[in-house]
């Protein structure tokens, strides 16, 4: 069964996990035994050189990846026991996901983008979900925005779009994939304050980034190199 966690439980835990890709008969090491503990409300930075592992440490947090080896516990569940369609219900209810390069609906406007992940999950009625998202895009600023195509916006723009279609489920974790790596340094500071205000709010708030910089706006910094976890203030 699922479990609320409380502000000073953890509700990310990855335990002795081991990632192997596999093309044919070769396997390709990702992660090689990482232990990550990160607590309710906590914000995180995960940082390290292309390659290291960084990425898959959320898409295995995410559901959208499962270990090899070891075990990926979730606000209370335990995703490498889950079944696909499970984690498929669990990802929607649990995961607000932003990635780099937006990953909108280009057919669709901003509002039915921040609208989507709803639309899916047939939560509410039509009205109660164009409300939500019109709530959403006022949040991060777009609240005039709302009958625009993903081409009318911005890049900075379209990726406040994304946050709002993450949010829009009100998911107690967010996730990003270098977030600003397709925006300009301006551009990412304001991101990342957006991100800073809904971790205030109590969203839990874990993102990968390559820029030392932005991962120094983080409570904590998690450096990984060689499918290992090398550097992390947080754990002993």
């Amino acid at each position: 069964m699922d479990t609320q966690p409380r502000a000073a439980d953890p509700i990310i835990e990855l335990a002795r996990v081991e990632k192997v890709y596999r093309s044919g008969k070769v396997g390709f090491p990702a992660l090689s035994g990482v232990d990550l503990t990160i607590m309710a409300g906590e914000m995180v930075a995960v940082t390290g050189p292309s390659g290291s592992g960084k990425s898959t440490i959320i898409n295995l947090i995410a559901g959208i990846d499962r270990p090899t080896a070891g075990t990926v516990t979730v606000a209370g569940s335990h995703l490498e026991e889950m079944s696909e369609e499970q984690l498929a219900a669990w990802r929607g209810r649990t995961i607000g996901i932003v990635f780099q390069f937006f990953q909108l609906m280009p057919t669709l406007t901003a509002a039915e983008n921040a609208a989507l992940p709803l639309d899916l999950a047939r939560i509410g009625t039509p009205g109660e979900r164009r409300a939500v998202a019109g709530r959403n895009l006022a949040t991060v600023g777009l609240a005039d925005r709302g009958s625009r195509l993903p081409l009318e916006l911005s890049g900075g723009e379209q990726q406040r779009v994304a946050i709002a279609r993450a949010m829009a489920c009100q998911p107690p974790i967010l996730l990003g994939d270098e977030p600003t790596g397709n925006l300009d340094s301006g551009m990412a500071m304001d991101m990342f304050k957006l991100l800073k205000e809904l971790n205030e709010q109590g969203t839990t708030v874990v993102y990968v980034t390559h820029d030392p910089a932005l991962a120094g706006l983080a409570g904590r910094v998690v450096t990984v190199r060689d499918g290992l976890i090398t550097s992390d203030p947080g754990q002993p």
